[in-house]
């Protein structure tokens, strides 16, 4: 008997045991779902998803960049979802390049949070690398996502870091109504702008950075032997058009900010919450055609600057990884030889090439250059000072108004 009573508490103590695991298991499946279902809400708060019969609001502004007047507006302050925050991402990114941290061919690392950005994206690969140039290109044709994280990290350490860079910024630049969450423009109820604070930004990249902005007229961009378009099809459709950029998230509608120089005249326009390629497009052609010609001739407005150089700082937000070792010295070029560097190229490239001394934009803090097509023997490269008044214009090997192709097509995703 008592070795019977033995056996029975031996059991007990087995069942004892395997009630804990259970127990245990359950809680951990529990907590999972839990957390599961707290990831999903926050998902749900983040991703912006309407139904198909969803229409985007409207929005547009057009904006005389000589004279700052703004020629046509509608619904131009109210809050808007962005569907690309790439041209703030590429601000930084030039002011990172202009003061030596970084470098055109450098190799920036590609983590597996930005080889998993939806598309659009040039399929980079976790622990692989991409040169700032490419990046820049992806970014400026393909709008590619994966490539801006990777820029974003480079510079802010994080994506969530170089969010609160890209917002100080903003401020910065008298966009009011602008909140960064991500460097890609992929959707969040919490990234908000407006059309004229993309107006303010579409004319500020190109004052701040006259020989970099020309990267937004790239008509292609071939990486790893695929041959991708640049997204903007007024380029080489529209005379005159130079840049900037297109976006489309399901939120948002299908955006466009546009440069437009033709007979010295300069405007930049904004459509937010087209139906369509074709539609936005469209749109973009009439503002363009209905409101340059009421723009001034002669620059009455100053250029677009930041509080902090207004003030005499730098304007240059640093993330704190970014202060010690990742600063890089800069890189020492030389000015072209002004015997062999006669203007080419259009009468439109010629005027945005004018801008940096018409417009004396805030003296560099370190050289940079842009490097120049295959056809020329030599790559001109600019020394980030503003041209003397009179001087003349280095030129530059950037092809504007090459043939772009036909409207692309979009995914759900951001362009």
């Amino acid at each position: 008997m008592f070795f019977g009573r033995i056996v029975t508490c031996q059991r007990l103590a087995v069942a004892g045991v395997v009630a804990m695991f259970a127990m245990g298991a359950l809680q951990e499946e529990a907590a999972a779902r839990a957390s599961s279902h707290k990831a999903a809400k926050s998902e749900r708060h983040h991703r912006v998803v309407h139904g198909p019969n969803y229409r985007p609001p409207y929005a547009a502004i057009v904006i005389d960049d000589k004279s700052g007047q703004v020629l046509h507006a509608m619904n131009a302050d109210e809050p808007r979802h962005p569907a690309s925050t790439k041209i703030m991402t590429l601000y930084l990114l030039f002011e990172h390049i202009e003061a030596g941290r970084l470098k055109l061919d450098n190799r920036l690392d590609v983590s597996n949070h930005a080889a998993v950005q939806n598309p659009t994206k040039l399929g980079l690969k976790p622990k692989g690398t991409i040169t700032v140039e490419d990046a820049i290109k992806g970014i400026v044709t393909k709008s590619a996502n994966d490539a801006a994280v990777v820029v974003a990290e480079a510079i802010g350490g994080t994506e969530a870091e170089f969010a609160r860079l890209m917002t100080t910024k903003a401020r910065m630049l008298g966009m009011t109504s602008t909140t960064y969450v991500n460097a890609s423009g992929l959707p969040d109820l919490e990234q908000i702008t407006t059309a004229r604070d993309q107006a303010v930004l579409g004319r500020a990249i190109q004052h701040r950075f006259p020989v970099y902005y020309q990267y937004f007229a790239t008509p292609s961009f071939r990486y790893r032997n695929i041959e991708m378009r640049n997204h903007n099809a007024l380029l080489g459709n529209v005379k005159g058009v130079d840049g900037i950029k297109t976006g489309y998230t399901e939120a948002s509608g299908y955006n466009l900010v546009t440069s437009c120089r033709r007979d010295d005249k300069h405007i930049v326009a904004v459509v937010l919450g087209g139906t369509s390629n074709a539609a936005r497009d469209a749109r973009m052609r009439q503002l363009i055609e209905e409101h340059l010609p009421q723009a001034a001739v002669q620059r009455t407005e100053p250029i677009v600057t930041e509080l902090g150089a207004q003030q005499g700082g730098s304007g240059v937000p640093i993330a704190p990884e970014l202060a010690g070792s990742r600063s890089m010295p800069a890189e020492k070029v030389e000015a072209p030889n002004s015997e062999k560097a006669e203007p080419q190229g259009s009468p439109e490239q010629l005027s945005a090439k004018a801008l940096a001394s018409e417009e004396k934009p805030a003296p560099s803090r370190a050289k940079a250059h842009v490097r120049g097509s295959k056809r020329q023997s030599s790559k001109p490269r600019d020394n980030g000072k503003p041209a003397a008044q009179g001087a003349a214009t280095p030129a530059y090997t950037f092809s504007i108004f090459a043939p772009a192709s036909a409207s692309p097509t979009y995914s759900r995703a951001v362009h």
